[in-house]
This record gives structure tokens, sequence and C-alpha cells, in this order.
């Protein structure tokens, strides 16, 4: 059965892994697979283009690339998948991510990789197990929920991605999206996920501590914006 999803990958110079990516795609399952170019100075979009998805731009900032993604799906697409383009999501287990929001049980699925599916060694670095730890925690205090990682790797149904009302244009659009989804009432599930080394290049968030210190503020802003006028809100 194919799945009436459309598969949204923003990527920032990934040259060296972005073919890796859209090719590793189910494409009899899925309805396409979009690669944002978000101001590459390399060529990914000429390789993503060359691989089978479909290209479009953004102005820099990773929540921008995800919003121009979602602008650019195509209107049968019910659900939405976002993926990292570095190849270190499994695709997988792009089935268990849909299926639940394709059968009506639940509205938003993110994938968890501190569960039981196998993670590659350096994978990820404690600083990103601690920051999935900490928010979580947070989020269980304010709202009674509890998530146990920020994965990119994430499926939602559209109409409820609507519903949210994303403003977040940086790295803080994950945690954005996992709070207000909260706020609003979806019904949320994680389902454990593995998770690989990235297939080439260098992370633009854990790449070096200047990128990694950069990442951490903006997921702190936006973590107390978004709790403080969800609290007001609710």
């Amino acid at each position: 059965m194919t799945l009436q999803a459309s598969v949204i990958i923003p990527a920032l110079n990934e040259a060296e892994s972005i073919g890796f990516v859209v090719g590793e795609m189910p494409w009899g399952r899925i309805a396409e697979c979009i690669v944002v170019d978000n101001g590459s100075t390399d060529a990914t979009a000429a390789i993503a283009s060359e691989s089978g998805a479909k290209v479009v731009t953004s102005e820099r900032g990773y929540g921008a690339a995800c919003m121009a993604g979602v602008n650019a799906a195509a209107a049968t697409s019910d659900i939405l998948v976002f993926m990292d383009g570095d190849g270190a999501d499994v695709v997988d287990h792009l089935e268990e991510l849909v299926a639940p929001i394709q059968r009506g049980e639940r509205d938003f699925v993110i994938g968890t990789r501190l569960g039981s599916r196998k993670r590659q060694p350096g994978s990820m670095l404690g600083s990103q197990v601690f920051a999935g730890w900490m928010v979580g925690q947070i989020i269980r205090l304010v709202f009674r929920f509890r998530y146990t990682d920020m994965c990119a790797f994430r499926a939602i149904r559209r109409s409820s991605l609507t519903q949210l009302d994303m403003q977040e244009r940086t790295y803080g659009w994950n945690l954005e999206m996992q709070i207000k989804a909260v706020q609003h009432g979806l019904r949320i599930l994680e389902v454990p996920v593995s998770y690989r080394l990235r297939y080439g290049g260098v992370s633009k968030v854990s790449g070096d501590l200047k990128a990694s210190f950069r990442a951490a503020v903006r997921i702190l802003q936006v973590l107390l914006r978004v709790t403080a006028q969800g609290r007001k809100a609710f």
C-alpha cells in the first residue's frame, strides 16, 4: 500500500551524503521525496535532483527549510515526514512512523534514538543525549508529558502541523513542534529507531564546539519562549 506521505529533507552542504539518503527512499511506497537546499555552496541540489528528489530552495535556517518543504509538498500528501540529509537516520523505520497516523491512531510520531534499537557508537554526542533528557524533563514538569529525544526523524499529520502554526526558522524547529504538539493535545507516540554515523560531511550542529554552543543556546531560547507562551495560552 502506498503511504500518502511526502518525505522532506532539509540539506545544507550535504553533497557527500544526499545521494545516498535519496537513493534509500522506498520510492514505490511514498508520494515524493523533497530535498530543500538551504543555501548550499556545494553540489547538494544537483546530486539530490539526479538521485530522483524534488528539489526546492529556501532562505537560510533549518526551520525555514522545513517550512519550504511543507509548502512544496503535494496537496494529496496527508502525512509529512521529516528527516536529516546526513544519512544517519535509517529510512527502514519510515513505515513505523507513518503507519499509526495512517491508521488514525496518532497525529504525531517521533523517532527516539534512545530506545531499544541499535545506535552506532559515536553517532550521538553525550551533550545530545543530555539535551534530550533535560528537555524531556522540563516538558514533563510543565506539561505532564515526557519525550526522550529530539530526533529529526518524525512524521506528522498535515492538518495537525497547520494547527501548530510553526514560527521557528532555526534549529529550534523540532523542539517547537514537540512542545506545541503537547500544548495542542495531539496524540503523540515515540518509536525507537536505529541511528548511524553520518554518511559524509560535517554536522552543522555538533561538528565543532562553536556550532554546538550556538545550537544549544537557540534550543534553550525556544524552550523558554514556547513554554512561556503555551502556559499563557493554555
